[in-house]
């Protein structure tokens, strides 16, 4: 994988190829980024970077720092080179890879090469995709992803051996909030590695790392994107049309994976669903909440997710509208109706409650939250946010 395969990022790609080339490269990276950001796709082009045979020489003498790269500055691998071609089908002998894996039979200590060419026809096919896909991948279906300490005594060992081709040996480690204590085998080697060992880790929330490695690595935030760069992605690569990439672009708040998913569901009229759960809550009574749950606990858990999300863009255009002229906002017609009846049904604490509900909901959906049982409290929740405001104040 390129840098310019990559959507966006064009100054943490800079800021990458510039502590290279200014010999400020940690031998620990963190690439700290949020779903759908691009965090993994950047570490992968990163590697290939690395081991390009024609990228980066070493220059006779330290860059000065600069904001745009100097002409004689690769600003990104050749993509031709031996080097570059195994690094694009994820064989190069001098990359390695840990991820999170399941255990398929009790007692085993399964490792990250046990999934390989799992990972990497996961990787050809969604590069932004998250730990709950590629669960989903394996068949992992209620079993929870770690890193074992099988693989913890994998990683000592082939870090110990020489490179093979390459400068450098590599290792990605993606998810490592999923180390758990067995990370702690392996601080003696992030501390005191090889010559020319070169750690990378790609993770989501440094809250959930262990302190003794975060401390130990050379941050790399890696932002949202913006609205506008997932609208021209939309249309460049998808061939989407306009309104509609905005729209979807408006809703994925950043993350580019989720504006492929809500693509895939374009057609879906979360609308009208959403305008039924609020009568069966407000006019309908049980009967109908009943029903109305029984139907979406049908819909699997990707589409819950998305009518959630949606909602959520729903409740937001609602603030917008309450606090922004109206004449002012590009809201399709649609969704502008709709965000002014959602004004006059609830006030704005009530609307942020809500959408403090629905987020925590997707949270749930993405850990096999029971639909109906998920559901039915959403309604509860959401009855009293509207009608009494009990809630509110708790969120």
């Amino acid at each position: 994988m390129q840098f310019k395969d990559i959507l966006g990022q064009k100054a943490v790609k800079d800021q990458l190829i510039s502590i290279v080339h200014q010999n400020r490269l940690s031998h620990a990276l963190l690439f700290l980024g949020k779903p759908g950001s691009g965090a993994l796709p950047l570490a992968l082009a990163f590697s290939q970077y690395m081991v390009c045979t024609s990228a980066h020489p070493k220059p006779e003498a330290t860059l000065p720092v600069f904001e745009n790269l100097p002409a004689n500055v690769a600003a990104d691998s050749c993509g031709i080179c031996a080097a570059c071609l195994k690094a694009n089908k994820l064989i190069h002998p001098d990359i390695h890879f840990s991820y999170p894996v399941i255990s398929k039979k009790p007692g085993e200590k399964p490792k990250s090469t046990d999934f390989i060419g799992d990972w990497r026809e996961f990787i050809a096919g969604y590069p932004y995709g998250t730990i709950y896909d590629w669960l989903q991948f394996i068949d992992a279906e209620n079993k929870q992803g770690n890193i074992y300490s099988a693989e913890v005594e994998d990683i000592n060992h082939k870090l110990s051996l020489k490179s093979f081709e390459s400068q450098y040996k590599i290792l990605l480690i993606w998810m490592p909030e999923f180390l758990g204590r067995e990370g702690n085998k392996l601080l003696k080697l992030i501390e005191e590695p090889p010559p020319d060992t070169l750690f990378i880790f790609v993770a989501e929330d440094e809250n959930a790392i262990l302190p003794t490695i975060l401390s130990r690595t050379q941050l790399v935030k890696i932002p949202c994107l913006s609205d506008k760069e997932i609208e021209d992605a939309l249309i460049s690569r998808g061939g989407v049309e306009e309104i509609k990439a905005r729209q979807i672009a408006g809703v994925c708040e950043g993350n580019y994976r989720e504006a492929l998913q809500l693509l895939q569901h374009a057609e879906e009229d979360w609308q009208s669903l959403a305008r039924e759960w609020l009568n069966a809550i407000l006019k309908s009574g049980p009967l109908a909440q009943v029903k109305w749950i029984d139907e979406m606990s049908r819909l699997g858990r990707e589409k819950q997710k998305q009518f959630l999300r949606y909602f959520i863009h729903l409740l937001q255009q609602a603030i917008r509208l309450r606090l922004v002229s109206g004449n002012s906002l590009h809201i399709p017609a649609n969704e502008k109706d709709f965000a002014e009846r959602l004004n006059r049904i609830c006030n704005l604490p009530a609307q942020e409650a809500m959408i403090n509900e629905f987020d925590k909901g997707t949270w749930y959906i993405e850990r096999n939250a029971h639909a109906k049982m998920l559901f039915h409290a959403l309604t509860i929740r959401l009855f009293h946010i509207i009608k009494d405001n009990s809630l509110i104040l708790v969120n």
